[in-house]
């Protein structure tokens, strides 16, 4: 199944596609007038659309049908993760978890981070990617960096589950994150479920930073008896989120 995205999607029943869109389902996939296509908005709707202008440099499509809230989940998650010191690894985290299922990609700069600058365009452009190919319609916000300490206060009021994932042997009790999902959504309707988890850099989070989580409401977490990478810890967070839905 072919998605294409459009920034200007359903306005007079018309959907446009950009330079980009336009130039792969016209050249590349040699779509013509007349054909039936389907676009997303990015925002939670897909459109069965027909062709009625096949220029590669700005194709239009007609509204046939509209379907809100396709390939959509029962939950809303936000992952705020340290960008890890090699980028390709953050930016597979990116792929993958946009592929599971989630709504916020938040990068963080922890106090022991290796990397202190990310710049979010880039792994927006993947997000984009990976929501056409595994087959959703809202396409994840990517947000620019803060601090760990700065999302905890800004965050504060924010009703949900909080969980950070954190180290710490022998010093914080930590329960198991699939436990702690499955209990939360096994209280809480589909429509109230909010889950925020924080996964810090490869040295972990500072002791204050966690204690800061831990005063605004964040449960410790583990994600297993293995060590993992930060990008492994993450995208396991959004499996375990995702999988308790099934």
């Amino acid at each position: 199944m072919e998605i294409f995205y459009s920034y200007d999607c359903g306005t007079g029943n018309v959907c446009r596609l950009d330079a980009e869109e336009s130039a792969h389902c016209i050249k590349v996939l040699r779509h013509k007038a007349g054909d039936i296509i389907n676009v997303i908005d990015g925002c939670g709707t897909m459109y069965e659309c027909r062709l009625v202008n096949a220029d590669a440099r700005g194709a239009q499509a007609s509204v046939l049908e509209s379907h809100s809230g396709w390939g959509g989940h029962p939950y809303r998650l936000t992952l705020g993760c340290c960008p890890t010191k090699n980028n390709d690894r953050f930016e597979w985290f990116v792929e993958k978890a946009t592929e599971l299922g989630v709504d916020v990609i938040a990068p963080l700069i922890g106090e022991r981070s290796e990397r202190k600058v990310y710049k979010s365009e880039r792994a927006r452009r993947i997000a984009l990617s990976a929501t056409k190919q595994s087959l959703k319609s809202r396409i994840p916000e990517v947000a620019e960096p803060v601090s760990v300490k700065e999302f905890i206060q800004a965050g504060a009021d924010v009703p949900g589950l909080r969980l950070i994932a954190c180290c710490f042997e022998g010093e914080t009790p930590r329960t198991g994150i699939t436990g702690a999902v499955r209990e939360y959504f096994a209280l809480t309707p589909e429509a109230e479920r909010n889950v925020t988890v924080l996964i810090g850099p490869e040295g972990d989070f500072s002791p204050e930073e966690a204690a800061l989580a831990v005063g605004n409401g964040y449960v410790p977490v583990h994600i297993g008896p293995s060590r993992l990478r930060t990008e492994t810890a993450a995208v396991s967070a959004a499996a375990a989120v995702y999988l308790e839905t099934l």
